[in-house]
């Protein structure tokens, strides 16, 4: 019989899978730089895992309509950058 923290890890790792859907697109629009490019992030499935991407601006439009992306707020994106944070430094918040 398996032990019930075993059982708790398997519903907490079947409830992440279920959230995390491939469908799913996201940016987090950064800036766009003194050469006139795009410089964002982008996120499948979940939008704490994402990679840096720079685009004409062009680019980046035809980009997010092709990708059917969800823009990210600025709530949402303070939140992902303290729990990077917490990741980086131990607690949320805290950047040293």
């Amino acid at each position: 019989m398996p032990h019930a923290h075993g059982l708790d890890a398997r519903a907490a790792s079947a409830a992440a899978e279920a959230r995390f859907d491939l469908t799913r697109r996201y940016v987090r629009f950064r800036e766009r730089n003194a050469r006139g490019y795009v410089e964002f992030d982008f996120s499948i499935g979940d939008p704490r895992l994402s990679v840096e991407l720079v685009m004409s601006e062009a680019d980046y439009a035809t980009f997010c309509i092709t990708n059917r992306v969800t823009f990210l707020s600025e709530d949402e994106a303070h939140a992902i950058d303290s729990d990077h944070q917490k990741w980086r430094y131990g607690q949320p918040g805290l950047s040293e």
